[in-house]
């Protein structure tokens, strides 16, 4: 399985979770998430996703230029929709291709940014890391504020532990 294959199901747990979710609850703050929303959670996955896909073109990823575009966490039709343009992008990528990442490790904003080289593989590796830890807070989100939502039973979890929980429950 390539990288891009390996995000694949992440994708099919966001496209399930926004069919599943009204435009109101996608677009009502929580407190559970102190005044954020779930669409802004699922337009920062989004942004990730979207700076890979742009950097198959330039070969340079920067994650703080993100676009951070309002319709996606205010319309979950229209996030969905991106989503699937975005892993239209990405599915034929190569995992090989070099990119240089421009690292950010300071609020200061004339703090000195590494450059790293890295691949579109191991970008989607973070990605695929950073939109389970996120998801993970949705869910907590959903749950807790529309407990009659229905959910992907893996939704936020990582691969190694549905594997973990699969093993477990296997001895018990």
């Amino acid at each position: 399985m390539t990288c891009s294959e390996g995000n694949f199901d992440i994708f099919r747990q966001i496209q399930s979770t926004l069919k599943n979710i009204s435009a109101e609850q996608y677009t009502m703050p929580l407190e559970v998430f102190d005044g954020s929303t779930i669409g802004k959670h699922f337009r920062h996955i989004y942004d990730f996703y979207f700076c890979i896909e742009k950097s198959l073109h330039t070969g340079n990823l920067d994650y703080c230029a993100r676009e951070r575009h309002p319709l996606i966490e205010t319309d979950p039709e229209f996030a969905s929709k991106s989503f699937q343009k975005c892993l239209n992008a990405l599915k034929n990528s190569n995992d090989e291709k070099k990119v240089t990442v421009l690292a950010d490790f300071s609020s200061n904003t004339s703090q000195y940014r590494p450059e790293v080289s890295s691949s579109i593989g191991r970008e989607l590796m973070y990605a695929f890391d950073h939109a389970v830890h996120h998801l993970a807070i949705i869910k907590i989100g959903i749950k807790t504020a529309f407990p009659e939502v229905q959910l992907h039973r893996d939704l936020g979890l990582a691969p190694s532990t549905i594997k973990y929980q699969e093993q477990v429950s296997t001895f018990t």
